[in-house]
Order: C-alpha cells, then sequence, then structure tokens
C-alpha cells in the first residue's frame, strides 16, 4: 500500500482544503471545511489541523506545508513576504518552521510589491504560480487568477516582475448586492446570459471611462427594454470583468498567451471573456495549480 509523504494544506481566509499526498504526488485522502483563518485563529490552528490529520490518519511524523492566510500577520505564524522581483524558487526558500509542534510544518511566504505608485501583496496566489508554471519556466508569461480579489501577474524567465490586484469579485458583490442594482437581479438564480456577458465586456473594454454609466444603463435598460434578472447579473458581472481585462492586459505583447488559472464558473466566465477579446490562453484548473506548488515545495524543503 501506498504510504502518505506529506500532507499540503491551502489556508484561505474562509475556507481550508488538505490533502495527504505521496511521494508520487498522488492524493490519498482530503479533507475540506469552512475553517479558514477567521475561524482558525479563533479556536486555535494547530487544534483544527490536528482534527483533519486525525480524520485521515495521518501519521504522527508526517510533515505539512501550508500556503495561504495561516501566514498572515493574523494567521497561525507571520510568513511574511518575498518582494518583486521575486523568483518562484524563493518561495521554497523562505518556508517558515512553525515552532512548539511535535512534526514538521512549515508555511510558505507571500509575495510584496514595494512600489510607492503600485504597492501590492498575495498570499497563496504564489503557490498557484509555482504549480501553474513550475520552477524552470522560460520566457514571459501573463497569468490571470480570478476571484475576490483578481490577480494579473507578469512572470519573466520564473521570476515574478510585477502584479496588479483587482477587487473585481468584491465590487460584484457589493453592486448586485447593496445598490440600486439589486433589483434588477432578484430572480437571477443559476440562469446564464453569455450574450449579455459578452457584449458587457466589450463594451467596458471600449469604453472604460464610462464604467459607472455602463452599469447605471443595467437599471434603465431594464426600465425601459425588459430583460430577465440573469442579463442583468451578466451585464454587471462582464462590465466588471472587461473593466479588470482592460487593465490586466495593458503590458501584454500581441504574441503572449494569458494563462488563466481558475476553475468552476470563474474559469468560465474569464475564459469566454477572453476569447471575445480573441486573446489566446492556456487553462490550469486553480485548484490542481495550488496542490502541484505545494509539492514543489514539499520536494524542495524535504527532497523527498
Amino acid at each position: 500500500m501506498t504510504s502518505a509523504a506529506y500532507v499540503a494544506v491551502d489556508w484561505g481566509t474562509s475556507s481550508l482544503r488538505l490533502w495527504l499526498i505521496d511521494r508520487a504526488g498522488l492524493v490519498l485522502g482530503e479533507r475540506r471545511s469552512e475553517e479558514g483563518m477567521m475561524t482558525a485563529a479563533k479556536t486555535g490552528f494547530a487544534p483544527v489541523l490536528q482534527s483533519h490529520l486525525d480524520a485521515l490518519g495521518a501519521a504522527a511524523d508526517l510533515p505539512v506545508v501550508i500556503c495561504g492566510m495561516a501566514g498572515a500577520r493574523q494567521g497561525w505564524v507571520e510568513a511574511g513576504y518575498i518582494d518583486t522581483p521575486a523568483h518562484l524558487s524563493d518561495i521554497l526558500d523562505r518556508a517558515v518552521v512553525v515552532g512548539g509542534q511535535a512534526r514538521d510544518i512549515r508555511i510558505l511566504p507571500g509575495i510584496a510589491q514595494r512600489d510607492a505608485t503600485a504597492p501590492d501583496v498575495m498570499r497563496g496566489e504564489e503557490t498557484q504560480l509555482l504549480g501553474a508554471l513550475g520552477l524552470d519556466a522560460a520566457g514571459e508569461a501573463i497569468v490571470c487568477m480570478p476571484g475576490t480579489h483578481s490577480k494579473w501577474v507578469r512572470v519573466r524567465s520564473g521570476t515574478v516582475e510585477r502584479f496588479a490586484t483587482f477587487m473585481t469579485g468584491e465590487l460584484f458583490s457589493a453592486v448586485a448586492r447593496d445598490t440600486i442594482l439589486s433589483h434588477t437581479v432578484n430572480g437571477a438564480e443559476e440562469a446564464a446570459d453569455e450574450a449579455a456577458f459578452k457584449s458587457a465586456v466589450a463594451d467596458a473594454i471600449a469604453a472604460p471611462a464610462f464604467a459607472a454609466n455602463l452599469l447605471f444603463r443595467v437599471r434603465s435598460r431594464q426600465l425601459l427594454f425588459g430583460g430577465s434578472a440573469a442579463a442583468a447579473r451578466e451585464t454587471i458581472s462582464g462590465t466588471l470583468v472587461g473593466l479588470e481585462l482592460a487593465a490586466g492586459l495593458v503590458e501584454r505583447s500581441p504574441e503572449t498567451m494569458v494563462t488563466l488559472i481558475a476553475s468552476g464558473r470563474l474559469q468560465r466566465l474569464y475564459q469566454l471573456a477572453l476569447e471575445t477579446l480573441s486573446i489566446p490562453l492556456r487553462c490550469v484548473d486553480a485548484e490542481e495549480a495550488v496542490r502541484r506548488g505545494l509539492s514543489e515545495a514539499a520536494a524542495a524543503i524535504w527532497k523527498s
């Protein structure tokens, strides 16, 4: 029977994903919960982790590698930031040991852009980059990682040169829930309207300065010409995604494809948006990317 070599953990703000992995990188078991940093900071990170390890029957001496918010200032142990330009191998070299534990537990650092004109930070996404691109990445890569706070990253020969964060997901939630546009999306449920989304992306790309006006048109269009709640929701989404793409694609050279690290609905929407703009892209599943990144880290840390 194959035995586990290490445990990989992606510890987010509101959720936790944990995998038991063997030396070949195969997943032997997994756990998921809503015990993210916000919960674990109150109940204790060590007990939360141990409860999941016990549920999987993990050996007492099995090492653990963690990425994400467990390394934030409000997390378990602060694993600071590596400053840009940062080679992806620097992430592995700067893993922080969690003291006072019977097993070897390491937390990976984030990356900081200490530019007074464009300050930015990422924590967790650096591990996705590592998993999607690998340590030996050659040439230039433009990477898009959608989410509540989307990241656009420029990587050259394995070095993160610059990146930018966009509050697209959070803005969508706020606009759709807390503004007058909330009335337009009532009853949208899970219905999709790809035509409305694509049209909104194109409009936002063409006239980003009219963003606030484009959003209000969602209400006026529905009042004057009718339309479904799904169309309204996808127009809001497409407008915000289009604004993000207008900025994220600025420094992309025509021959450079976009690496999209995403899954589920976000992958579908961003893929549709990029295809609408005829941007060549490569899709990488977000969960697979973070798991591969954690595996790269484990192999480097414990030379497995």
